[in-house]
């Protein structure tokens, strides 16, 4: 019944048509969640990914603002109570009467860990390492797991953004924080970075595949130039393997294993993106990468090193307010963007539950998610809500 009032309230807005379409795509129910474990992903339909919608998004989303996954999720999981047989499995109870414990109990994490391969309880204060985390969402996060009590790790391109970014979190936060020169598209550079990690902090339990690039281009694939797509292509598609292929070689070799997030983007998905194809393809393929390390490490019997999605939303980066060229993209700017700090302080603790739990399932973790859109975009045409919020639509 929300989705249907979404619906009717989208139809009669003349001026955003483009906004039915999305309700009518998109199966999004009431129990939508903001994580949910891999193996319990839903596929898009068909008529999701080949109906016309959503020129709006493509036209202002950038590197770090992106599709809303819309595909229906399954719902919450419900806690099962378990019980400890004499031969300590777990099994599920359903009417018995013995004792049972908690399945998010100290005693459950524990056996569940031992039974998951975890050799090395992985308990606060974490190491992370951050790509292209000088500015936006990257150096957001990094100041997130700061206040948390971890220990970080940031690089960037430039050794000048770097060394304004460590003393800037220094002053505020401490020495816990280090960084490096890095430029993910050079295998190298990686290499080194790694080697740093391990020199200052000894292993990284959480890795974050952050860096990535659109080249501030806005423009059809037929006008894009040489340099810009080798930008975007060797920086999010090529630096994300050889990010991803140090961080599972490191991590394998870590008694306590280790955690590494991909950050999805526009066309991760699979919806179009007009004006940046590239960098939608790239994004696409981001994601196919993730389901194949996963499937390696499975296949190789792998148990503490996982390969996660993580979804920031739209995110009003330098890159994102590029792009806010049209009055569809201005109107969808300040309805839904948010700004990286907001962004950041939803994602790090639910990126630190993950290794507190002691779960090893490949998990993907949205801060946009599609019911949390509807209701804003609903306020906005009930309401007035959020209008100007960033740039001027009038």
């Amino acid at each position: 019944m929300v989705c249907q009032g979404f619906d009717v309230a989208a139809r009669h807005v003349g001026k955003h048509e483009a906004l039915a379409d999305i309700v009518q795509a998109q199966g999004i129910g009431a129990n939508e969640s903001n994580i949910e474990t891999q193996s319990s992903m839903a596929t898009p339909t068909a008529a999701a990914l080949s109906s016309p919608t959503c020129q709006f998004f493509t036209d202002l989303w950038s590197s770090r603002a992106h599709p809303i996954i819309f595909s229906p999720i399954s719902k919450p999981t419900h806690f099962h109570s378990y019980s400890l047989t004499p031969n300590a499995s777990l099994q599920k109870n359903h009417s018995s009467p013995t004792p049972t414990i908690s399945s998010n109990s100290p005693l459950l994490v524990k056996a569940q860990a031992s039974i998951n391969g975890q050799t090395q309880p992985m308990v606060p204060p974490y190491n992370v390492l951050i790509t292209g985390s000088t500015k936006g969402i990257g150096y957001a996060l990094a100041k997130n797991f700061l206040v948390a009590g971890d220990n970080v790790i940031i690089c960037s391109r430039s050794a000048e953004r770097v060394e304004s970014a460590v003393k800037s979190l220094r002053e505020e936060y401490g020495e816990r924080v280090w960084g490096t020169q890095c430029d993910v598209r050079k295998a190298e550079d990686v290499k080194n970075l790694v080697l740093f990690a391990q020199k200052n902090l000894g292993y990284i339990d959480i890795w974050i595949n952050n860096a990535g690039s659109n080249a501030y281009s806005y423009k059809p694939l037929a006008e894009a130039s040489d340099e810009d797509l080798i930008e975007v292509v060797s920086t999010n598609t090529l630096g994300l393997m050889i990010c991803c292929r140090e961080a599972i070689k490191m991590t394998l070799q870590q008694p306590r294993g280790g955690h590494i997030f991909n950050i999805d983007g526009a066309g991760s998905d699979g919806r179009p993106t007009p004006r940046f194809a590239a960098y939608g393809a790239t994004k696409r393929s981001a994601v196919h990468l993730t389901k194949s390390l996963q499937a390696e490490l499975k296949m190789q019997d792998v148990k503490n090193v996982v390969v996660h999605n993580l979804s920031p939303g739209m995110v009003t980066t330098d890159l994102l307010m590029s792009g806010a060229t049209t009055k569809q993209a201005k109107f969808f700017i300040n309805v839904l963007a948010e700004p990286a700090e907001v962004v950041a302080d939803y994602l790090v603790p639910n990126i630190r539950s993950i290794p507190a739990s002691g779960s090893w399932k490949p998990t993907y973790i949205r801060f946009l998610t599609g019911l949390k859109a509807y209701s804003q975009i609903f306020s906005r045409l009930a309401f007035g809500a959020r209008r100007n919020r960033y740039v001027l639509e009038d």
